[in-house]
This record gives structure tokens, sequence and C-alpha cells, in this order.
């Protein structure tokens, strides 16, 4: 194994044991392999300069890789970069002298409440034959009624249900706690689920899957486009479309920014702005459709 391969093995092995989640130190992992992989044979951590850096940046382009992507790509790098020179392998993060490539300004796609409501009502009407119906209409109402990310939803344990309250308690990114009140409709139906879930020995787990474990991220995925695909004829809704839409209504009916930020556990306001640029969108195209003036 070289150098470089170990450094990345400590750097992932850190990122665990700082509470990074399961799927940032896998991606991370599957970046810097790839990066160690165009450097073959890999040198010696100290030689790598920024010249080589720019290389496998245009690489990178060369593969016709989205701009999210390689920023995604950069970072893992930069991050091994920063462990390296803290560590006294290198003297310093040649990796920050690389220049970072735009992010497009892209609006994140938000279903209406109609849609979101429909489709809802759809899960819970039992109209798509499934063998865990309040199991899966309870995952429904908890992503739209709480706004919870899919990590943030597989994580949960049954103990972070306050029943007597009607709060969550929910863990989001870098373990970071935060308690999200559940709407009544949501707070049914996870009762009504709870009622019949199996009761399996050690598993704490609130959501279980066809074999009595924790259901992963992938099975909330796959539930999603079910039933997405063939109740509402949309494969397109994913989880964090649910998340989406959660912020992009509370706004619209008038709810607080910096309310929605702490229901959403953002670090940042910015991050929670992205939504108001969502509702001007919807407003815009609402005066462009309707307003006298807006025709010319």
């Amino acid at each position: 194994m070289s150098e470089l391969a170990g450094q990345i093995d400590r750097y992932l092995e850190e990122l665990t044991r700082a509470g990074n989640s399961v799927h940032t130190v896998e991606a991370y992992g599957t970046d810097l392999r790839e990066f160690l992989q165009f450097l073959e044979p890999a040198p010696e951590p100290a030689q790598i300069d920024v010249l080589r850096l720019r290389q496998w940046l245009a690489d990178c382009y060369r593969q016709e890789l989205s701009v999210i992507t390689i920023r995604r790509k950069l970072a893992a790098v930069r991050g091994l970069f920063r462990y390296m020179a803290r560590e006294g392998v290198v003297k310093t993060n040649v990796a920050k002298l690389v220049r970072t490539p735009k992010a497009p300004k892209k609006l994140p796609e938000v279903p209406g409440e109609e849609q979101v409501n429909l489709l809802i009502d759809a899960v819970a009407a039992g109209k798509l034959e499934r063998p865990h119906p309040a199991r899966d209409r309870a995952i429904f109402e908890l992503l739209y009624g709480c706004g919870l990310r899919v990590s943030e939803l597989t994580g949960l344990d049954l103990a972070d249900f306050d029943r007597s309250e009607g709060w969550l308690l929910v863990r989001g990114k870098g373990k970071k706690e935060r308690q999200v009140p559940i709407p009544r409709k949501a707070f049914d139906a996870i009762e009504n689920y709870l009622g019949e879930r199996p009761v399996v020995r050690d598993e704490a787990a609130v959501f279980l899957n066809h074999r009595g474990g924790r259901l992963t991220r992938r099975g909330i995925h796959d539930i999603v486009k079910l039933y997405s695909t063939y109740l509402a004829g949309d494969p397109s809704l994913h989880p964090h479309s649910f998340r989406h839409a959660y912020a992009t209504h509370l706004l619209a009916d008038g709810a607080d920014l910096r309310a929605i930020q702490e229901l959403l556990g953002h670090a940042r306001l910015s991050t929670t702005q992205k939504y108001t640029q969502v509702s001007l969108t919807d407003l815009m195209a609402v005066y462009d459709k309707a307003h006298p003036k807006a025709k010319g």
C-alpha cells in the first residue's frame, strides 16, 4: 500500500470518528480512491503540487462530470490535504489553491400542496396493494409533516417519539439534535403504525423492513418512488421533494424564515433562504398568468 493510500484510509477513519454520516464517508471514500487511481503510480503526498491537482481536475471535466460532482470531489481532496497538513505529512494544503468551479444556480423543484396531499391521501386509502401500508403511510406523513431528511427518518428510534407531547427528537447532520412538532395527521399515522409494528428484540428502529431490521435509505427511496410513480404518475419525486415542499408551503402560509430554519435543522439561514426564492418564483408565475398588466 502506498503512503497516500494509507493517508486516505486514516482520513476516512477520522471522518467516521468525528460523527460524519455513513453516506458522506462512503462518498468521500469513492472520490478519494478515484483520485488515487488517477495519480497511479501514486507519488508521495508531499510531491503532489497544484499543477498535478489541476490536471486531475481537468480530467474530471473530460469525463463530463457535473459541476456539483466535481465540487464534491474537490471538497474530498481538500479535506484529505487539510488532514495531512495537520498531521505534518505535507507542509501546506495545496488543494486550497485550486479554484472551485461555480455551481449552477438551480432552484429545487417543489411539488404543490394539492399534488402532495392527493398523493398522501391515496397512500392512506390503500390504493396500492402493499405488505405494510400503515408503515408506508407513516413514512409519507413524517417526510411531509415534519420535513425530515431521509437519513433522519431511517435513524428514528422508538424512544425518539414523545407520544404525550407530540414531539419528535431528530438527529440531523453532525449528530445535531432538534425537536420537531408532529402534525395531527402524521401523529395519527405513526400511532397506527406503531400499534401493528412487529416487536423485534434489540431493534430500536421505528421503521422496519420485511426482515425486521432498520429500514435503509435505499428502502425509503424505493418506497417513495413506487407510490409516486403509480399513484401520482411522477417518478421524479423523491424523499427530499417532501422536505422542500414542507419548507416552501410553510413559508407560503406565512411562517417565519428563522422558525423554518430551526425546524429544518439548517446551520445557516442562507440555506433556508433558497425556499424564499422558490416561493417568489411561484408568485411571479401566478402574476404572469393572472394579472392583466403582465399580459402587455
